[in-house]
Parts: structure tokens; sequence; C-alpha cells
């Protein structure tokens, strides 16, 4: 019977990610829209996605911190509902101005999305168990990442984009009681309760962490592309319509990165077998796949935007099989009562990454297509792997 509850507290949790990542890609599914309506060019889209993502990177650590001291009950609350609110409001801006804010306020809101997720892989799973955890949450993301364009999509032809924008966004608060009843009636694991701490001094002057920072951003890279840049890199490359690149393609890669993050998990938990350290089987996950995304240096050559398509599922796919235990490494390394600022850590360097990179992408891209920025983003993962293996293979200093 424990086993059942602990899994449908991850389940909630999912249900969290995938309202988080749905009203985060509604401006990527609606963006081509958006863009015309403000007079919005790549690089002046790719900076409303910087505003977005340099708020959510410095919101994350005080997110983390403040879920671990008022608890995952009121935290998650806090998070969700602010975040809903947010997301509510892009409806009504009337200038890119307006639009900008918004979705900075969106960001700072959903910094403790990810931390909270943590903090609940942490509070109700054993260690082997962290990666497919991050599997279940990255369903969650999955969800959101093709109910996004199709319900932006449908919204926004039947109402207009601001209704999408307004009615996607409320349905946070109808998680808010869900996610209280869940937290009455599920135990939390032995470990939790009397959770072993790491002080958030002790895991700043860890190296392991700054090398888990920068695996992170390098990994990730390749996510922050296609999460943001689906849509329009088929309407610019492929010359699809706005409603057919996503009806028809935008919404497919992300079921492939779910189906990633459950083999990574699964993948663990089968090289892991009978080992007390899960770390060496995490690691040679991570490298699988690494070595497999160097295939997504193919997208911009492919002749149609299906093929281009299936070359962006497999980078999502080996892309969130590394990721999932690159997120549960904190965990293992730092325990559940600093879970939340630990994984925020994380979550504050993605946001640094989005924001940068989506900005140099919008540039390149009006500058010299889409090729440069594949390639570039291929070989990085490879990085990744090389830093974790440079970091763990060797004590702590």
């Amino acid at each position: 019977m424990y086993s059942r509850l602990r899994w449908l507290a991850i389940a909630v949790f999912a249900l969290a990610n995938a309202l988080n990542f749905m009203d985060r890609q509604i401006l990527a599914a609606l963006a081509p829209q958006l863009m015309r309506e403000f007079s919005i060019s790549a690089s002046g889209y790719g900076d409303v996605i910087f505003a977005f993502s340099i708020c959510y990177a410095l919101a994350a650590p005080m997110a983390g911190l403040l879920i671990d001291r008022v608890g995952l009950r009121l935290g998650s609350v806090v998070a969700v509902g602010f975040w809903s609110l947010a997301g509510m409001a892009t409806g009504w801006t009337t200038s890119l101005a307006g639009l900008t804010a918004c979705r900075a306020a969106l960001g700072a809101g959903e910094a403790g999305g990810i931390p909270a997720t943590g903090k609940a892989s942490a509070v109700y799973l054993p260690p082997k168990e962290r990666a497919l955890g991050s599997a279940v949450f990255q369903i969650g993301l999955t969800v959101g990442a093709i109910l996004a364009p199709i319900l932006a999509e449908s919204i926004s032809h039947q109402y207009g984009w601001r209704a999408a924008f307004v009615v996607l966004g409320a349905a946070g608060f109808l998680w808010i009681p869900l996610w209280l009843a869940v937290h009455k009636a599920v135990p939390r694991t032995a470990e939790a309760e009397a959770p072993r701490s790491t002080p958030v001094r002790q895991i700043l002057a860890d190296r392991r962490y700054y090398a888990l920072l920068a695996a992170n951003v390098l990994l990730m890279s390749v996510y922050s592309l296609w999460v943001n840049w689906t849509t329009v890199f088929l309407v610019r490359v492929y010359s699809l319509p706005q409603a057919a690149a996503n009806y028809r393609l935008a919404w497919i890669p992300p079921i492939f990165a779910t189906a990633g993050g459950l083999f990574g998990g699964w993948l663990t938990l089968r090289w892991s077998s009978g080992h007390g350290d899960v770390t060496p089987a995490r690691m040679r996950v991570i490298l699988t796949g690494s070595l497999l995304l160097l295939g997504g240096a193919a997208v911009p050559f492919m002749p149609s935007p299906s093929l281009a398509t299936v070359f962006i599922c497999l980078s999502f796919f080996a892309c969130v099989a590394s990721s999932v235990n690159i997120y549960a490494m904190p965990l293992d390394l730092f325990g559940p009562g600093s879970a939340a600022f630990a994984v925020s850590g994380l979550t504050s360097v993605y946001g640094l990454l989005q924001g940068v990179f989506s900005s140099i992408v919008g540039r390149v891209v009006d500058s010299y297509g889409f090729t440069p920025v594949c390639l570039v983003v291929a070989v990085l993962p490879m990085a990744s792997w090389w830093i974790l293996h440079a970091a763990l293979r060797r004590p702590r200093a």
C-alpha cells in the first residue's frame, strides 16, 4: 500500500510539471502569431525568453531555500499559485514590454517547480528509484509540452490568443486542493522523517556541486534549443504554416523526452542492481545519452520536416535519459533535508543557460540560420559527461 501511495504523490507532482510546462510553452506555440502582432524579430523573441529565463534563474535558489524552510506542502502551493497568476496575466498584455514583464513574472514563479519535484523525490523515494521518479516528472513535462501547442492553437483559433493564456493559466488553481489532499494521505519515507541534511555552505564549498551545474548547462543546451525553437524552426526552415507545424509535428518530440526519461531511469535501476552506490550506473547512462546526441547535428540537413522531426525526437530522447540522472545526483550527494536547494542550483543554471542561449540563438538564426546552432549543441553533451567523470572519479577536495 505504501509503495502505491508514494507513487501517487510523485504523480501529483508530475501533474504540476505538466501545468508548469504548459504555461511556459504556450508562448513557444503561439510565437509566430505574437511575433507578427507585436512586430518581434527572432532576436526580440529570444530576448523575451531571456527575461523569463533570468528571473527563473535568479529566483530558483530562493525558491529552493523557501521550500526547504517552510516545507513541501506550503512551498508548492505558493509556487503554483504565483506562476498561474503570471500565466493568466500574459493574456491581458497589450505591448511587447508588458509581454516581457509577464514572462519574467512567470519565470520567477515557475522557478519553484523543479526544486519542489526534487524535494518530493527525496521525501518519497529511495535513492535507486529517484532517476525513475525524475522520469515520471518528465512525463508531466511531456504532457505539458504536448498539450501546449494543441490547446493553445485550438483556443486561439476559437477565442483569440489572449484566451489561451488566461484559460490554461487558471488550471493551476485546480491543482492546489488536489496536492493538499494527497499530502495529508501519503506517508513520507523514514529517511525523510529524520532527513540527512547537508548545510548550504557545505554544498556551496563542494566542487562536485559545481561540476553538476556545469554539466547541466552543457547537456540542457539541447533541451533548451528544441523546447523553445521547434515551431519556429519548422516554420522558418520548411515554410510550414504555424498551425500545421503545431498540429502535425511540434507535439511529437516531447513524447520521446518521456520515453528517454523512463529509459534512463530504468537503465540506472538495471545497471545499479545489487550495488549501494548508483553513481557508476548514472554515469554510464549519461555517456550513452551523450553519444546518441551527436546525431542531432543532422537535423538542419534533413530534406523534409518529418525527417528533421525524427532527429529532434532522438535529441529529446537522449538528452532526457541523461538529465534524469543528473537531476537525481544532488539528492544522492546531499540528502532530503537540502534537496530543494541542491536541485535549485540546477534549475538556476538552466535558467541562465536558456536566457543567454536563446538570445544568442535568435541572433545567429537571424544571420545564419539554424545550422551552426545545431552543430554546436550536438557536441556539448560529451563535454558534460567529461566534466562529471573528472569531478566524481577523484576524492572530494
